[in-house]
């Protein structure tokens, strides 16, 4: 039985890898995306997913949610088309823009009553519009099976400061609402998606295979920026793939509990900074919240996995 996965993004590239992924995958049904802003703007966000659906012949069968369109600090966001494109898609520009026919951002509510339980949510982006969902429908959300958040990083270097990841440093407000909030949470943090790499022979591998021919231009684009930076870079690393791989393969990550805090700093390099207590005792007593953070990844499985996926090959 597949896995139903209700997945918000900020439709970077490994945004759309993601989206690719779980199309491919037999084992999971997205029931619906929430197209925020960060990497990109709402708007072509929005434009990018019914690129992506037409793709994969998915226009009428599932639903697209205009997300949020400024974090909660009320700041103007920052996009980043050197590193995503203009659409999030590398290279790529959709023939058409934005139809501005997204699915009202409350309905979500109706997909999260039909699901329940069975429901997956899978957040790889900025947490504006999750949290939203926590402050309109908190009992609500409470009856979703589980949420993995792409975000944080625990005792490694961040990506936008020294110690702050970009989900959790766009909108600190958010994030401290969804690990304030949410029950059964799993954080998969850059300890483990800067691992997931897709190299050069990889991406090769799979365009010549021929089934996904929209992953080379992606992944190159992407590739290109990440050695640009780092010239010794052996990759690309798919950050929001492997957030929606984790639900499938738990055996892929090696995790921990632990009460989790997000920095709410206005400015500076510690603002959305993720903080894990790991004292033996908790000031706060017993009942502190613990969440589930990812700290290893087996890569071997890791590969495995993508690989297989990707080209419908047994790796």
């Amino acid at each position: 039985m597949a896995i139903k996965i209700l997945l918000f993004g900020d439709i970077g590239i490994d945004d759309i890898v993601a989206l690719i992924y779980g199309a491919l995958h037999d084992e999971i049904e997205i029931v619906g995306v929430v197209a925020d802003y960060g990497n990109i703007s709402r708007e072509n966000a929005m434009a990018s997913v019914q690129y992506l659906h037409g793709l994969f012949n998915q226009s009428d069968q599932i639903p697209i949610f205009e997300g949020a369109e400024l974090p909660m600090t009320g700041e103007n966001p920052t996009y980043y088309p050197e590193i995503h494109g203009e659409y999030g898609l590398g290279p790529i520009v959709p023939e058409q823009e934005y139809s501005g026919e997204g699915e009202n951002f409350l309905e979500i509510a109706k997909v999260i009553e039909a699901h329940g339980n069975d429901l997956t949510i899978v957040s790889i982006g900025r947490l504006t519009s999750l949290a939203t969902m926590f402050i309109h429908y908190k009992s609500l959300m409470n009856s979703v099976k589980a949420f993995y958040v792409m975000g944080g990083a625990f005792w490694v270097p961040g990506n936008v400061t020294p110690v702050s990841e970009a989900n959790f440093h766009a909108d600190p407000v958010a994030a401290k609402v969804v690990v304030t909030h949410a029950r059964n949470l799993t954080i998969i943090p850059l300890n483990v998606t800067e691992r997931a790499i897709v190299n050069q022979e990889m991406v090769d591998y799979i365009a010549g295979i021929g089934k996904v021919k929209i992953l080379k231009p992606l992944l190159d684009y992407y590739y290109a920026f990440y050695k640009k930076r780092n010239p010794a870079a052996p990759g690309s690393p798919v950050h929001d793939a492997l957030t929606i791989m984790a639900p499938l393969h738990p055996e892929m990550l090696t995790y921990k509990s632990l009460p989790v805090y997000i920095v709410q700093a206005k400015d500076g390099m510690e603002r959305g900074h993720s903080i894990a207590d790991i004292r033996p005792y908790t000031t706060f007593g017993e009942t502190e919240k613990k969440h589930r953070i990812a700290f290893d990844l087996d890569y071997r499985l890791f590969f495995s996995n993508f690989m297989s996926t990707m080209t419908g090959e047994r790796f």
